[in-house]
């Protein structure tokens, strides 16, 4: 993921949180400082010292120790209003340092044991932001990608009504274009090896399970081709068809015409096709 879109998920979770919590318990618990900053090793000391190093480490932009100073809230004065809070501003601080891991379980503590907490909605979001930030590229594997598809969808239904869902909304469509990008990957490689079977079984995951993606068109082509490549040809011109039908002006739809149209066919739609089921389905 890009800075930018680091940046912008961090700004967005930071306002939101003013916005739950009427910014009170951002602002330090007394606004006193010390001229001598402590680390988080034990060191029993009142909440209010606590949370004033921490958020000197905040100020300083030492999230990994900020984050740390937040937990020893928590560890020293666990059944206060301020560990509760201390909790989330950790699991924040350590998103900041790029410590995904870090950030998820210290989410995932919050939500077990605060399941009923005005606040549940800033947790579940960040996880699933964690989790989004750790994507990588179509050529490795997507097991981050899949975790962050269910926990962005997971903020949408249990709280559609926050600014948390309508990011998390735009983030499911990355997401979602990045899995069938991967499928892609994979579809091509056997189509090249002359693997048809193999290459069909991918484009078709991507047709009935990530049609509202960029990938759609690309997929549908390369139908045309593995199709037509097995000598079925009622399925790749069903597959031009609907390609024709939806996007008539990609470059994709015109390689398959010209690949029908080299051998005297053309797109023709076959209603009894798996792929003209698919896109009545979602169309």
């Amino acid at each position: 993921m890009s800075s930018l879109s680091r940046g912008f998920a961090a700004v967005l979770v930071i306002s939101a949180c003013f916005a739950l919590t009427g910014c009170s318990w951002l602002n330090g618990a007394t606004g006193r400082d010390t001229d001598k900053e402590r680390d988080a090793t034990y060191q029993e000391r009142p909440i209010e010292q606590i949370y004033s190093d921490a958020w000197k480490k905040v100020r300083n932009r030492d999230w990994t120790e900020a984050a740390k100073q937040f937990a020893e809230v928590e560890r020293q004065h666990p059944y206060s209003i301020w560990a509760r809070r201390a909790s989330l501003m950790s699991a924040f601080c350590y998103y900041q340092a790029n410590k995904y891991s870090d950030a998820i379980s210290t989410a995932d503590q919050y939500i077990s044991l605060h399941p009923g907490s005005k606040e549940v909605s800033y947790a579940f979001y960040l996880k699933a932001v964690s989790l989004y930030e750790q994507i990588v590229d179509v050529q490795r594997d997507q097991s981050n990608t899949e975790a962050a598809l269910v926990a962005l969808q997971d903020v949408v239904q249990r709280f559609p009504d926050t600014e948390y869902a309508r990011d998390a909304t735009l983030k499911i469509d990355l997401t979602m274009d990045h899995l069938a990008g991967k499928q892609m990957e994979i579809g091509r490689y056997y189509l090249f090896k002359g693997d048809y079977i193999g290459a069909i079984n991918r484009f078709r995951v991507v047709v009935e399970q990530y049609q509202k993606t960029s990938q759609i068109a690309e997929a549908l082509e390369r139908l045309t081709e593995a199709y037509y490549a097995l000598g079925i040809v009622k399925e790749a011109q069903t597959a031009a068809a609907i390609l024709g039908a939806n996007y008539p002006g990609s470059p994709w739809y015109e390689d398959a015409y010209n690949l029908l149209k080299g051998h005297n066919l053309k797109p023709e739609e076959d209603k009894g096709s798996w792929i003209s089921r698919a896109f009545d389905r979602v169309l």
